[in-house]
């Protein structure tokens, strides 16, 4: 018997991967997965618990009736797609990138994160920033910004863009049919956002450390990474 999904994920009613899925179905799915990947204003997009439920809701035949082969290529191609976007884009802006005001769906804090987390882990940022909000949406851009070679891009935007996709709704799938779990939906969900937010936290923290103890030495902008 199938048990009704009431998903309270964190945020706004809109951003409810729930109801993002009944509403819009697999286009809905590949959209805002392309969207958080490649284009600025999808950082807020919640993309780890949207393929988690998409997995969810084709193992429980709720709304998606795909099979789960297809559910998981066609949201690779997205998130691939996607980060070839930010990467081109980040190569046409250039260091502007980091002159750019703060807004209401921009702010410099995001960037230097992800300059960071790009000077950290060189090309293998690619694939480590898929797993972590806010910073994915932003890699492909610095990666772009800091001339990586296309080739080395590519490449780890096909591992990564893969792994994440289609392990992220996997894990969903087979979790959906474990019955503990799926009688208590309303509070795994949000327990993936949670848990999805926290490398953000730790990286937010270490980054305000720094910037603590820098801000008197260095007042400027900080430049774009070597290129790798």
């Amino acid at each position: 018997m199938s048990t009704p999904l009431a998903v309270q994920a964190a945020g706004p009613g809109f951003l409810n991967p729930e109801w993002l899925i009944s509403t819009f179905g697999l286009i809905g799915i590949l959209g805002i997965v392309f969207a958080e990947s490649g284009l600025l204003i999808g950082l807020f997009l919640p993309g780890d618990s949207l393929l988690f439920t998409a997995g969810l809701l084709v193992a429980d035949g709720r709304y998606l009736h795909q099979p789960l082969w297809l559910v998981c290529a066609l949201a690779a191609v997205a998130a691939i797609v996607g980060d070839q976007v930010g990467y081109l884009f980040g190569k046409r802006v250039g260091p502007s990138l980091f002159r750019r005001p703060n807004s209401r769906f921009f702010k410099q804090e995001n960037v230097r994160r992800a300059n960071d987390f790009f000077a950290r882990y060189g090309a293998r940022s690619v694939v480590l920033a898929r797993f972590v909000p806010i910073v994915r949406t932003f890699t492909p851009v610095i990666a772009g910004v800091s001339r990586m070679r296309y080739r080395s891009f590519l490449t780890y935007n096909v591992l990564g863009g893969t792994l994440w996709a289609v392990g992220v709704t996997v894990l969903g799938y087979f979790l959906g049919q474990i019955a503990v779990i799926k009688s208590n939906i309303e509070f795994i969900l949000p327990g993936i956002v949670l848990v999805s937010v926290v490398p953000i936290g730790i990286q937010l923290l270490r980054s305000r450390r720094r910037h603590h103890r820098t801000a008197d030495a260095s007042p400027e902008s900080p430049e774009p990474v070597a290129g790798h």
